[in-house]
């Protein structure tokens, strides 16, 4: 009998445990199929997001810039227009493409380079030994002073001008107040000739000194229209070509005039002193015989 009483109760128990259990495994049994039902839909909306994603980085790499693009300030590309290399037509091109400024400073620098030449033929022609020291002079004025004959060594000076005749005539027309006097006299005159050679050889300095100058003030304007057409945004290939070569350009010109002006200004500077030196020795060894001679009006 207690046997039977102890095995009704664990059938009870186990049964009272079943009916327990049973909801506990029903609602995981629906959670599991409520999560696999799921499952697909969310696979579903991530899938979509992703799409989305890669649309927008597609719309995103669509309108960035290309490496070596042009951009504004806000970052975007900016509209390139097609090269049309306008402008672009050698020299004459550069010259008045280069604006109002421009032109200007390339009239000034032709403009020296005129003045160059000019100076340059002028002091080839006026710095020369027959020109300032004429044979025929000395020989008549020798011949004078050996006669003693100061009147006809004046009146050669008169008719032979020139440098030299400047200088012995300022020592001749002095003969009366002693040979101190005409040595103060012949160097004063030398000093003076000598300015005169100097004023026309001074400009070829003035000129190199300027024309790089010029040349120079080309370069800074050619770049500021360079920066200025970039700054722009896409720049005109033909334009900004020109805008570098009138900077280039002008550089070359100015040095181009510029250095033969200053080698012929050292040239025909050291002529001129060199000639100077010639002159005013030559004018002591003609004058050295008006220690003793007396001028006799007639």
């Amino acid at each position: 009998m207690k046997k039977y009483i102890i095995r009704t109760i664990a059938v009870a128990a186990v049964v009272m445990s079943c009916i327990v259990a049973a909801p506990t495994v029903l609602a995981q049994e629906v959670a599991g199929d409520g999560i696999a039902a799921d499952a697909p839909v969310a696979d579903a909306a991530v899938a979509d997001a992703a799409v989305a994603d890669a649309a927008v980085a597609d719309a995103a790499v669509a309108d960035a810039p290309a490496a070596g693009d042009f951009v504004t300030k806000d970052g975007q590309a900016a509209d390139t227009a097609p090269v049309t290399n306008r402008g672009s037509g050698g020299f004459i091109s550069v010259v008045f493409g280069s604006g109002a400024v421009g032109i200007i400073l390339w009239f000034a620098i032709f403009s020296a380079a005129g003045a160059a030449i000019y100076f340059i033929v002028d002091c080839s022609i006026t710095v020369r030994p027959k020109r300032v020291i004429s044979s025929d002079l000395v020989t008549a004025v020798t011949l004078s002073m050996q006669e003693g004959d100061v009147m006809s060594a004046i009146k050669n000076c008169e008719d032979n001008p020139g440098a030299l005749a400047n200088v012995l005539g300022a020592g001749f027309t002095h003969v009366e107040e002693g040979f101190e006097i005409i040595q103060e006299s012949v160097s004063t005159a030398a000093e003076l000739e000598t300015e005169k050679l100097m004023q026309k050889i001074t400009w070829l300095s003035v000129v190199g000194n300027i024309a790089p100058m010029l040349g120079l003030l080309g370069t800074v304007q050619g770049m500021i229209m360079a920066f200025a057409n970039l700054g722009d945004g896409a720049p005109d290939v033909g334009i900004l070509a020109n805008n570098i070569s009138q900077a280039l350009f002008t550089t070359a010109f100015g040095l181009m005039i510029a250095v033969p002006c200053v080698a012929f200004f050292y040239v025909f500077r050291n002529n001129a002193n060199r000639l100077v030196l010639r002159m005013e020795a030559l004018t002591m060894e003609l004058i050295k015989d008006l220690r003793n001679v007396e001028v006799v009006d007639e």
